[in-house]
């Protein structure tokens, strides 16, 4: 289930930030060498982060892993993402924590492969849930996703607050996610 989903009373929300921008804007092609999709959702007691991205951006290939040097890199990224308190450092003001860790990428044996995904464009879904003493107070993510993984040039985000709804658009070497007032 979209983590944006889960959070309490969140349901109209997350609605509008899945059909708005669908609705508002042409109809674009999900897979793009380069782009990162970064959603954010603030909740009560959680800050969710998620991911969608061609696996290309994270280790370089879109396919199972042949050589050893290929397994070491995928290896490697999943560690990374595993550890997303280093690659999303949350606004203190939330006090968060990282909590959960679901990462889902079939060709890296990660999570069940889906029905109808084209041949040669694998991707990576990841979702990172925080636990914060006061999620609503964050106002900025510093994000090291550009430094962790070379192939990400763009991240398109959507963020859903019980304040608002916002999009942003990261280019390298931005670092700084900010929303709010």
């Amino acid at each position: 289930m979209n983590p944006l989903f889960r959070f309490a009373g969140g349901l109209p929300v997350a609605l509008a930030l899945c059909i708005a921008p669908a609705a508002a804007q042409p109809a674009q092609h999900a897979h793009v060498h380069g782009q990162l999709k970064l959603d954010v959702a603030v909740d009560v007691q959680t800050l969710t982060v998620s991911i969608d991205s061609p696996l290309d951006n994270i280790v370089g290939f879109e396919r199972a892993p042949r050589t050893d040097a290929e397994r070491k890199t995928a290896q490697q990224a999943v560690a990374q993402l595993r550890a997303a308190d280093k690659l999303f450092a949350i606004d203190p003001a939330a006090d968060c924590k990282l909590g959960q860790v679901d990462l889902d990428a079939p060709v890296l044996g990660l999570g069940q492969a889906k029905a109808g995904e084209p041949a040669g464009h694998a991707d990576l879904e990841g979702s990172f849930t925080f636990e914060c003493r006061s999620p609503v107070q964050a106002r900025f993510i510093d994000i090291a996703l550009f430094e962790a993984f070379r192939n990400v040039r763009q991240i398109d985000v959507q963020i859903a607050t019980p304040d608002g709804q916002y999009q942003r658009t990261l280019k390298r070497p931005a670092k700084r996610l900010a929303w709010g007032k």
